[in-house]
């Protein structure tokens, strides 16, 4: 098969999304022992987990108005360059308070980011690829979770948990060159692309919801009073809920509530996430593919099946059946995640991808901020023991339930391309 322009520009905003988690995840990891370390208590340390989000979710709007302004190569190099910078800084932080704040301003330059990443691939792709491109990107918000772990304790154990942030600004960097280098705008202007390959990028462009010129004069609020948009926005917020509030405590569920020592949460706490990357691609191929004119179904069962397995895995008391239902659940929380982010990816122009695509993932991100918090204070109030994360998960569960049934309002008043 010949490789494709545009298999280049969904390999690099694949990189793109890879280092974000892993710059993010660090601290899910590492705040066990941050918080041995500054003496946190765990609404504390649920904050520190969420101040991230304060920045991130505030800059996801107007990181999508910048990428339709000024194009989603500037906006990607800068936001890429600013949170590169600030997780270095957080290894040099030595307090609670400086903790929180390079933690918010490190979200402002992830935040104004994904907008950017979703127009790249809404240009550099044909409709009826967006789906699995999108899969393939988003694959990475299980595959960081689960390397984090790993790479994370492994440099806790050599060097402490500052130098985990320090090493991790250097794949940024490299990134902005790459960005720089191969992801111009406009397509024709990268050197080496066929004329056949621009006219493939152009298919199924006339079977979205808005005639192209129409969309681009669109207002944001008229962005924001689309059913497609408005409804991915409520569904992504249930939906992020359970998956956030599961990725940033898992780690320090298995160390406090079920007794594991550093090394063996290190390995424990990857294994959802691995599992997740076939989710992932697993719902990236069946929203194109078996789902393709009924994407809602496909994101109703899924959101259901993960709240079943967050039930199970804090209901168990056996170990290894913990571990079964707590991987099941990172498998279902992943493919949800890529199906519910395909729904307005698939319905709406490209000329306004940017924004659109910032005020749904606004929603996630305002999850993400509440979420850990949220966890934090459930888990306080019921004494902080071995038994105190059920009220947690039982509010986890119940948001997936949620994001399944406001998936049912969906329509696709289109078939897809």
């Amino acid at each position: 098969m010949k490789w494709k322009s545009r298999y280049t520009a969904v390999s690099i905003v694949f990189l793109i999304w890879l280092v974000s988690y892993l710059d993010r995840m660090v601290m899910s990891v590492a705040i066990p022992y941050i918080g041995m370390e500054f003496s946190l208590t765990p609404v504390e340390m649920g904050f520190v987990m969420s101040a991230f989000f304060a920045g991130y979710a505030l800059c996801q709007i107007p990181g999508g108005i910048l990428a339709d302004k000024f194009g989603a190569q500037k906006v990607m190099m800068a936001g890429i360059f600013w949170w590169s910078i600030f997780t270095g800084v957080t290894g040099l932080v030595g307090s609670f308070t400086t903790m929180i704040l390079a933690r918010v301003v490190f979200g402002v330059g992830e935040g104004i980011t994904p907008s950017g990443t979703w127009k790249t691939l809404a240009t550099w792709t044909p409709v009826k690829e967006r789906g699995f491109a999108n899969s393939i990107m988003l694959s990475t918000n299980a595959l960081g979770p689960a390397i984090a772990p790993l790479f994370v304790v492994a440099i806790m154990a050599a060097l402490g948990w500052r130098y985990a942030f320090y090493l991790l600004v250097i794949p940024g960097l490299i990134l902005c060159f790459l960005i720089w280098r191969f992801l111009p705008d406009n397509p024709a202007d990268k050197k080496g692309i066929t004329q056949e390959e621009l006219q493939e990028l152009q298919e199924g462009e006339q079977g979205l919801e808005q005639d192209t010129s129409a969309a681009a004069k669109m207002s944001f609020f008229q962005v924001v009073q689309y059913p497609a948009v408005w409804k991915s926005f409520c569904i992504m917020f249930f939906s992020n809920t359970a998956c956030w509030g599961f990725m940033t405590w898992l780690p320090t569920f298995l160390v406090q509530g079920r007794g594991f020592n550093m090394s063996d949460m290190g390995i424990v706490a990857s294994l959802p996430f691995f599992v997740g990357i076939v989710g992932a691609l697993a719902g990236g191929k069946l929203i194109d593919g078996l789902f393709a004119n009924n994407r809602r179904i496909l994101v109703c069962v899924g959101e259901l099946m993960a709240a079943l397995f967050l039930y199970l895995t804090y209901s168990t008391a056996d170990v290894t059946m913990m571990i079964v239902y707590q991987t099941a659940a990172g498998f279902f929380i992943f493919m949800c995640l890529i199906c519910v982010m395909s729904l307005p990816l698939t319905a709406i122009s490209k000329e306004i991808t940017g924004r659109a695509m910032g005020i749904v993932n606004t929603a996630g991100q305002l999850a993400g901020f509440l979420a850990p918090i949220t966890i934090g204070y459930l888990v306080q109030v019921s004494g902080g023991g071995a038994n105190s994360f059920d009220t947690a998960f039982m509010y986890l569960a119940g948001m997936a339930v949620m994001a399944a049934l406001v998936s049912l309002t969906f329509t696709q008043k289109k078939k897809a391309a």
